[in-house]
């Protein structure tokens, strides 16, 4: 995944709806009392947009990123009759916070030496999340060399946008604007769907309907509006985003199917750092052949690969043709799609994905 697309995606997303169920007076005081000081500073200093925008002070780069989020949100929640997706409008994006660091959170993952299957949290509202999201770095880093001293792997991953699912209207993030236009645009759709449909403990139905708006509102985008330079930042994203996806879910494959086997533990041990180390060696390929250099990655590889890493990758966007296929089926009609997938988000996880397709051939 793209940069900004593992932090959003990831954790971002989900991170919101853990601090509110944290804020129901769930799990230990000391970590809650952070989170919630963390959004209520969010909050309370966030600025109208407009206001922004109309501030003689506001640097040039900034004011152009938030002159884009102000159009695409307007886009996003506009009703078709008017050229928009129709999404619903829950406040979100109309101010804007400069966060003052590189990332507003920074979430904690971890996994034992043999598996890649993540330690999960579970909360009343977010269900069960596989990670703990921290507004201090210090903290998120303590966090994490506690978890490393009980012999877990674990990664520590910086996050640029989250989204409260609609419980509060989130602010637009100064971290959002360093994401190039395509990402950003892209972001803006992706977090406004969400608040429509969210399951518990059902990330991958979540990922894929919020992804599958997004496709559907970039494409829209791109045609209305969209410039050659800007179709080919989204291209070129996408196309990386697809290899780097593929490269990871291999290699998380490759050390499943090592951890099925009874081997001693040197022996495991062994076998997991070559497959490790072959990663790296295959992504320096990667880049090499096929992306010309390109290192938007790098950042990934330098925290360490590891199973905590390797685990926070997952296939979140398996049902996007499942989606893409309702919405066909309603015609692009956005409103019409949501009330059918709030319909089958209702139904019993073993069910949801069959509802999906017969509403497809409905």
């Amino acid at each position: 995944m793209r940069r900004g697309t593992w932090g959003r995606r990831l954790g971002g997303v989900l991170l919101g709806a853990a601090l509110l169920a944290g804020l129901s007076g769930c799990g230990e005081v000391s970590y809650l009392a952070q989170a919630a000081a963390g959004q209520l500073d969010l909050l309370v200093r966030a600025r109208g947009v407009a206001d922004v925008l109309a501030d003689p002070g506001t640097p040039a780069v900034t004011r152009r990123k938030l002159e884009l989020v102000r159009d695409v949100r307007a886009f996003a929640v506009a009703p078709a009759a008017q050229g928009g997706l129709g999404l619903p409008d829950h406040g979100s994006f109309v101010k804007y916070v400069d966060v003052g660091r590189p990332y507003v959170v920074w979430n904690v993952f971890s996994a034992p030496e043999f598996s890649v299957q993540l330690s999960t949290q579970c909360f009343p509202v977010a269900g069960c999340v596989a990670y703990r999201g921290y507004f201090s770095e210090a903290a998120a880093r303590a966090e994490g060399r506690a978890r490393a001293a009980t012999g877990q792997d674990v990664l520590v991953g910086g996050v640029s946008a989250y989204s409260t699912l609609g419980y509060l209207k989130d602010p637009v993030l100064s971290t959002m604007l360093a994401y190039p236009d395509a990402t950003l645009i892209r972001t803006v759709i992706h977090e406004l769907a969400h608040p429509a449909v969210y399951v518990k403990d059902d990330t991958v139905f979540n990922e894929s309907y919020a992804t599958a708006v997004e496709e559907e509102g970039m494409r829209r985008w791109l045609a209305a509006r969209g410039t050659p330079e800007l179709r080919e930042q989204d291209r070129l994203a996408q196309a990386r985003a697809q290899d780097f996806n593929a490269l990871l879910l291999s290699a998380r494959g490759e050390l499943e199917a090592l951890y099925a086997q009874a081997l001693p533990p040197e022996t495991m041990r062994a076998r997991k750092a070559g497959l490790l180390a072959d990663l790296n060696a295959r992504y320096a390929r990667l880049k090499e052949e096929r992306w010309d250099g390109y290192a938007g990655y790098d950042g990934w590889f330098a925290r360490g690969v590891n199973n905590a890493a390797l685990g926070s990758v997952a296939a979140y966007a398996a049902l996007v043709p499942e989606f893409q296929a309702v919405l066909a089926r309603v015609d692009g009609d956005v409103p019409a799609f949501l009330r059918v997938v709030q319909g089958c988000a209702a139904r019993p996880a073993a069910e949801r994905v069959a509802c999906l397709r017969e509403a497809a051939r409905a």
